[in-house]
């Protein structure tokens, strides 16, 4: 995926008048780019269009007008957008309970290390690889960024119904699987074979 540019981005007042519209078509768009994997794993998998609404809404909360602000905030959300043959995913560990945090958490040390998180498609996996600095010896963060390399060979498969899709992860004692459903398999489809420019537009006022 080519990177996003200032170009791509819905101009600061504008954005105002037509958040609310872009936000429910974003909502509507991530509904099939998440997937919960057992209680407390969920996996959203990025593109252009979920980026961009991060950086608009950094732009908006922060008030960031300057044109070398909003590129520093570009720049931090393009090293999320998967390169050729990946697919990127934005990893949660939810818990909602204050009182368990710690403990749950911690349950989770060295998810991000080692073949833990997969996308299986048949009898074979490509494993997720974690970008680095989200945890230490004694803390981790509950929110991770992983990448999966995808086989060329998969494109084809991941387009047909008979062959089954999972997401797998295997931590310790946390073992869970979830079959991937057509709509997040077309998006996957999608990021994998899209290099082309963003039309900054909101999906409904365009042509």
């Amino acid at each position: 995926m080519t990177s996003l540019t200032a170009a791509d981005l819905i101009p600061y007042a504008e954005y105002e008048r037509v958040r609310q519209a872009f936000r429910q078509q974003v909502i509507a768009l991530k509904q099939r780019r998440r997937l919960s994997v057992g209680p407390r794993i969920t996996l959203l998998f990025e593109n252009r269009r979920t980026l961009q609404f991060q950086v608009q809404e950094m732009i908006r909360a922060e008030r960031i007008v300057y044109p070398v602000k909003v590129q520093d905030e570009l720049d931090v959300y393009n090293h999320l957008l998967p390169a050729p043959g990946e697919l990127s995913a934005t990893l949660f560990i939810e818990i909602t309970d204050e009182a368990d945090i710690k403990a749950e958490l911690d349950a989770f040390q060295g998810i991000d290390r080692g073949e833990t998180v997969a996308i299986q498609v048949g009898s074979e996996r490509t494993f997720g690889l974690f970008e680095g600095g989200h945890s230490q010896e004694d803390k981790i963060s509950a929110v991770h960024f992983v990448r999966f390399r995808i086989p060329r060979v998969w494109a084809s498969l991941l387009a047909s119904d008979s062959e089954p899709v999972s997401l797998v992860v295997q931590h310790g004692v946390y073992r869970a699987a979830v079959a991937v459903p057509p709509a997040m398999r077309a998006e996957w489809l999608a990021d994998l074979s899209d290099q082309g420019p963003l039309d900054s537009r909101p999906l409904d006022s365009r042509p």
